[in-house]
């Protein structure tokens, strides 16, 4: 089994008018830009009496960077209370969403995702050695550039509802 190193949780939370459609648009295009394999686990929707939706998405987005290291990052959203709404903008009227917004983010790399390393507990030793010892560096660097990663999207995320939020 692949060792996972959890190293960034964080959640963006939101109450108010959004353009859902669009958010979403923004972070799936965002991930395949930056060639993240992207699988979307769950995606549920359930229309309450008032016509109020709540939605629930799961992604799990991979990266391969080496044959021994892999970024992960899962996404996960959950909309209450989401109803649309008109707003106007600029003298025209656009179609928004209206709710509370909640999408946790949170950064994994993988290391030895082929496995390559787990044949017996001599050689899980010598990885854990190469690991602290011999590319102790290479690994800070990838540790650095998925956080970089996730902080790049958290900051989309936030100017865009920062962005429509005060139309």
């Amino acid at each position: 089994m692949p060792e996972k190193d959890e190293l960034f949780t964080t959640k963006v939370k939101h109450t108010g008018i959004f353009n859902f459609k669009e958010l979403y648009r923004i972070l799936f295009e965002w991930l395949i830009d930056k060639d993240y394999d992207v699988n979307e686990k769950t995606y549920k929707e359930v229309v309450g009496g008032s016509g109020a939706k709540e939605i629930e998405i799961e992604w799990d987005a991979e990266r391969k960077v080496t044959d021994y290291f892999k970024f992960n990052l899962k996404v996960e959203w959950h909309i209450i209370g989401m109803t649309n709404v008109e707003v106007e903008i600029d003298g025209s009227k656009e179609k928004m969403n209206k709710g509370q917004l909640e999408i946790k983010f949170k950064s994994v790399l993988l290391k030895d995702y082929r496995e390559s390393w787990t044949s017996n507990p001599f050689i899980k030793f010598l990885r854990t050695f190469y690991d602290k010892y011999l590319i102790k560096e290479r690994l800070e660097q990838y540790e650095g550039k998925l956080i970089g990663d996730m902080e790049e999207m958290i900051a989309e995320c936030k100017s865009f509802l920062a962005l429509t939020g005060k139309r």
